[in-house]
């Protein structure tokens, strides 16, 4: 049975939260997180690395002990050391440690002195007043608690992007080994790439005869069959994702697509389109009658109602079918666009890999710039740079980009914006950088009106270029904290500030809302992977697919510019 990357990550994750509760060795802790960090951006399948017999602990951050205990995750489906903890301390604890502002000692406080072991028992605590009573919580945190726990229960049934990549990518590939498979597609909000996806809607093609829908319930990952007809089958996965396969015909294919990828809006204002025509349009086809006139393509159903193709991308009724009726659809930003990488981190902070290497990776994908934006001190965690750490890393890039003549290490740093709007290090260090990358990463809980000053103050200084994952949010884990964002980007607009589209698959923060609001303000975006792998600059696709949802074309992408017009653009 294979084992996704994702489930090996949630159980090394496991570990280190129950490790964490019990105040164990934070060496060991942050060993735990890193390897699953690590196995979660793999490009490839851990399974199948360790079938090929390649050796785990040559990647960045696992050791031998560790790769051997991914081993018997991929043997076994399990790990022993997490099910030792588990009847120490509960599991579900782990759950706790989710909601924003509960670390290990509140979770054990809230534990032991209140019996708390599930999210559903610390919201009757909270609603029952009896945590404000604890010492270090109060009424405040109480209540931010309750919302919090609001916000879980919207978005749990939904997963992350990336985690339903893995497990698509999988089963389509599984899929095309039937036999007489012509076509296949995962549809819905996956190919539409929203950020979290409830299920999965597969279409395929394929001759008289074949066996595909035996072949998907067949599947290893299957852990529940719902049901299975001749042409359509549901099915639910062993993470929990519900997958339908639709057997269609060829004649039918590029309605069953459309109608299929959504959204329901889009669809329904297409419907209403060909009903002036006297048309019926569905999964089946366009008709006139009973005769179908279109449906075998995509490009087929639009034309039939006088519209061009539109990008999956652009189908939320966001004003996409006005501007196709127009000639104004958006010439979306491709991966092929991007020239560089503009947020990036190494191993002397809390990244994975040398400057050298991020150069050499980043310049092996053909890109002709990578700005290495290591930490600055506020972030103590991540060891970040003083002013004397980073005039040597400054001259160690001087030195590096010596050795290159198609390729520049661009100068920088992710540096922090501390509560009062100032920047985590003098100006005389700063304006020696090609560029900053500031954001917040403490202080969440600041007013609306206060955090929205604070950022605002930040972007007045001169040094000040790009305002890196703007809301600060961690999709299914985090909220953003309260910020007026179109007040924030009027003054980015009128200090000439950049926004970062920030591509890590956990964060993708700007929305794609934000995306098009700056678009429409004319505000530089930059789409960065905030990278701390070699591995972790593959989530640029991420990036994209959100900046086409925001309706981004290539000259609004500030990393699409030659070295050239990237440097005119920073004064550099």
């Amino acid at each position: 049975m294979p084992v996704h990357n994702s489930e090996i990550a949630k159980i090394l994750n496991q570990v280190a939260d129950l490790l964490d509760i019990r105040g164990e060795n934070q060496f060991r802790i942050r060993a735990y997180r890193n390897a699953a960090r690590t196995v979660g951006g793999l490009s490839q399948s851990a399974s199948d690395m360790i079938e090929r017999g390649e050796d785990l602990s040559e990647l960045s951050g696992i050791g031998k002990d560790l790769a051997g205990k991914i081993g018997e995750i991929v043997e076994t489906g399990k790990l022993g050391l997490l099910e030792e903890l588990k009847q120490k301390t509960p599991a579900e604890l782990g759950d706790l440690m989710r909601i924003p502002g509960l670390g290990p000692k509140k979770v054990h406080v809230l534990h032991e002195k209140l019996g708390v072991t599930t999210p559903g028992q610390l919201r009757e605590a909270a609603e029952n007043e009896k945590v404000r009573e604890l010492r270090g919580f109060g009424e405040k945190t109480e209540e931010s608690i309750l919302d919090e726990l609001g916000r879980m229960k919207e978005g749990e049934e939904r997963i992350k992007l990336a985690v339903a990549e893995e497990v698509a990518d999988s089963l389509l590939d599984y899929l095309r080994t039937a036999k007489g498979v012509k076509d296949i597609a995962a549809a819905g909000s996956y190919r539409r790439r929203q950020e979290t996806v409830g299920d999965l809607d597969i279409l395929v093609t394929c001759r008289q005869g074949s066996k595909v829908v035996d072949h998907f319930v067949g599947y290893e990952d299957v852990n529940k069959v719902i049901s299975k007809g001749e042409t359509r089958s549901s099915v639910v996965l062993r993470s929990g994702l519900h997958v339908d396969l639709r057997v269609v015909p060829q004649v039918s294919y590029g309605a069953a697509l459309h109608y299929f990828t959504g959204s329901k809006a889009h669809n329904i204002a297409i419907r209403k389109l060909g009903m002036k025509r006297d048309y019926k349009i569905n999964e089946y086809g366009v008709f006139r009658g009973d005769k179908r006139i279109a449906g075998k393509t995509e490009e087929e159903v639009y034309e039939s109602v006088d519209l061009p193709y539109i990008e999956p991308e652009l189908r939320e009724d966001r004003g996409e079918i006005e501007a196709a009726r127009e000639g104004k659809l958006p010439r979306l930003v491709t991966i092929e666009n991007i020239r560089g990488d503009l947020h990036s981190h190494t191993k002397e902070t809390d990244g994975k890999h040398s400057l050298e290497e991020m150069a050499k990776a980043a310049r092996d994908r053909g890109y002709e710039y990578l700005a290495v934006t290591d930490h600055t001190k506020r972030v103590t965690m991540a060891h970040g740079f003083d002013a004397k750490k980073l005039g040597e890393r400054i001259r160690e890039i001087g030195r590096l980009n010596d050795k290159f003549k198609d390729f520049r290490v661009l100068k920088s740093a992710e540096v922090d914006i501390l509560e009062d709007g100032s920047l985590d290090l003098p100006d005389e260090i700063l304006k020696e950088l090609d560029l900053t990358v500031c954001a917040v990463h403490y202080n969440f809980r600041l007013s609306r009106q206060k955090q929205t000053d604070r950022i605002i103050r930040a972007m007045d200084n001169p040094n000040f270029t790009i305002f890196s994952h703007p809301t600060g949010r961690l999709i299914n884990e985090r909220a953003a904290y309260e910020v007026d964002m179109e007040k924030v980007m009027e003054a980015a607009k009128e200090r000439g500030r950049l926004l970062e589209l920030n591509a890590q698959p956990d964060r993708l923060d700007l929305t794609d809302i934000h995306c098009k609001m700056a678009k429409e303000m004319g505000i530089g975006i930059v789409i960065s992977t905030d990278a701390h792998s070699i591995r972790d600059l593959d989530f640029m696709r991420f990036g994209i697919g959100q900046a086409r949802r925001g309706w981004l074309e290539p000259g609004d992408v500030v990393n699409t510019k030659t070295l050239k017009e990237l440097l005119k653009l920073f004064g550099r």
